[in-house]
């Protein structure tokens, strides 16, 4: 599936959903927002995405979805292990997929409260 890259993992459990839901950090930047909930424990990133109908009809929704998670694929090595919930307003459909990378950083170095390093283009697509 990742071709031996690291990438996040999904969220399953509702436990952690609720977790989200009740604590954790908040961070946004633009019309990207992410909640996070450290998990020491962890040994991974665990991800979720919120996009509500409001955004589009499903093709916009799951193009959308697509574009965070090859984000999230560039950002997962740097990910401190916890859950993160991210969720959109309806101008992330209009970003380019630059502008909507330097959102999504930015809202992860904001919930994480540390900076982030992606991976150089040639490791993100191995």
């Amino acid at each position: 599936m990742s071709g031996g890259r690291p990438v996040a993992g999904r969220i399953r459990s509702r436990t952690t959903f609720e977790q989200l839901r009740s604590g954790g950090t908040r961070g946004g930047s633009g019309p990207v927002r992410v909640r996070f909930v450290r998990q020491s424990s962890w040994s991974e990133a665990q991800m979720a995405y919120a996009l509500g109908k409001r955004l589009g009809g499903a093709v916009v929704r799951n193009r959308l979805r697509r574009r965070l998670r090859a984000i999230v694929a560039e950002l997962a090595p740097s990910l401190p292990p916890g859950a993160y919930l991210v969720s959109t307003g309806p101008a992330a459909t209009g970003l380019r997929f630059d502008e909507l990378r330097m959102a999504m950083g930015r809202a992860l170095e904001s919930a994480t409260g540390q900076p982030l390093v992606a991976a150089t283009p040639v490791e993100a697509a191995r």
